[in-house]
């Protein structure tokens, strides 16, 4: 039973049972839900229905005749997605040297297509949210509004932690902006709405569920080793997410934005598991993107593993650990210059808790990092080193590295 990437790698998963989804890129173990495009997509005869008005056969009597009889099909569904829909935008990633500003220009390929929302308007500009794996590695970025007219976009900026990113494009033909709401507020069973560019042709696509889970945390493998460098904390939602939907639009029944879909379970066994980015989490990683094209987070400057992926015989020996502590992070290495070594921290350290919240794995070190504490914020590390316990107070920075 495997797990597939965008580029259908199959990694490795371990069961539920005592382990975890380990994702091969931000919420890998899970698909990616854009598409990798290697052709231009072709549809073979569909048979489309040819009105969009419903129409129901009555008989009166046997000397009456048939009549339709319409009725009106306005919900609180249609009038949410009527409010959102046309700020949701197809994207198409191109490697090469295509242009629309030359079109004689056929050097370029489309390497992949997914989904944006439009969430901001102004001076003659709109600004685009999508997932980071939608635009990774492109060298041109083209946007479909939802009127078919086609754009160039730039990259502001992008976020492979959170797979993020900020797109800018000319306004001139944009219609709709997305209205922000809350993805705090959540609840299960809430309805929830998907909407985006599935299979990379069906712009405006539409799917409903409902939230399966407001706050699901998944392991992030960001260096693709096995081991999980991040807790992500998703929406699970049961509407479907198909390749293509990356960046598109999860909404509430309001018509508000509660999320960016990212990914999907890919298994033949499972089915309505799909993963959007909160909104309340991405919208200052937004503002950071489109203002400056980075992420600042703070870093501590160490190399870290958790305890569990050390062996055992080393915890008691090389470690000198008591044997009560069955759980930290072993610290592999120390940057010089850093907040780490500037506090006196050395390799073989153990931390057990940071400020006064326990710390188990590498993953939950830096989620706690990122997610409580900014660059230039004091931090208490408790840790283990030859066997006693110590407490050390660092000043957070912000630089490449944890």
């Amino acid at each position: 039973m495997g797990y597939y990437d965008d580029n259908n790698m199959k990694t490795n998963r371990q069961s539920k049972r005592g382990r975890s989804w380990f994702l091969p890129s931000t919420f890998g173990a899970v698909v990616g839900a854009s598409v990798m495009l290697v052709a231009g997509p072709f549809v073979t005869n569909i048979e489309r229905p040819s009105s969009n008005e419903a129409a129901v056969t009555t008989t009166a009597n046997e000397d009456a005749t048939a009549s339709n009889v319409s009725y009106n099909v306005s919900s609180d569904i249609t009038s949410a997605v009527e409010k959102a829909q046309d700020a949701v935008v197809s994207i198409t990633s191109y490697q090469g040297g295509f242009s629309l500003e030359d079109p004689g220009n056929q050097s370029g390929q489309a390497a992949s297509s997914g989904s944006g929302v439009i969430y901001k308007q102004e001076n003659g500009k709109a600004y685009v949210v999508t997932n980071n794996h939608v635009v990774e590695g492109a060298s041109s970025v083209e946007v479909t509004l939802s009127n078919e007219k086609k754009t160039e976009a730039q990259v502001l900026g992008t976020d492979p932690l959170m797979d993020l990113a900020v797109l800018e494009i000319d306004d001139e033909n944009v219609e709709k902006v997305v209205e922000f709401g809350s993805s705090d507020q959540l609840k299960t069973g809430e309805p929830a709405i998907a909407v985006g560019n599935p299979l990379g042709f069906l712009e405006g696509s539409v799917t409903q569920g409902i939230i399966s889970n407001p706050n699901r945390s998944i392991p992030v493998d960001l260096d693709q080793n096995g081991q999980p460098d991040y807790e992500a904390d998703v929406i699970q939602t049961d509407a479907s997410i198909n390749p293509g939907n990356s960046g598109g639009a999860l909404i509430n029944i309001k018509g508000q934005l509660i999320g960016i879909n990212s990914s999907k379970i890919a298994e033949a066994s499972v089915e309505g598991i799909g993963f959007a980015i909160p909104i309340d989490d991405a919208q200052p990683i937004i503002k950071q993107l489109e203002e400056t094209g980075e992420v600042k987070r703070p870093v501590m400057g160490v190399t870290p593993a958790s305890l569990a992926e050390v062996p055992t015989q080393y915890w008691t020996g090389t470690l000198n650990l008591p044997k009560d502590v069955e759980a930290g992070v072993v610290l592999m290495g120390i940057s010089p210059n850093s907040p780490a070594s500037d506090a006196g921290l050395e390799e073989r350290d153990v931390i057990v808790k940071l400020d006064d919240n326990e710390i188990n794995t590498s993953a939950e070190l830096r989620k706690y990092l990122y997610s409580s504490k900014q660059v230039g914020d004091e931090m208490k590390v408790s840790f283990y080193r030859d066997g006693k316990l110590q407490t050390v107070t660092m000043t957070l920075a912000n630089q490449n590295g944890i």
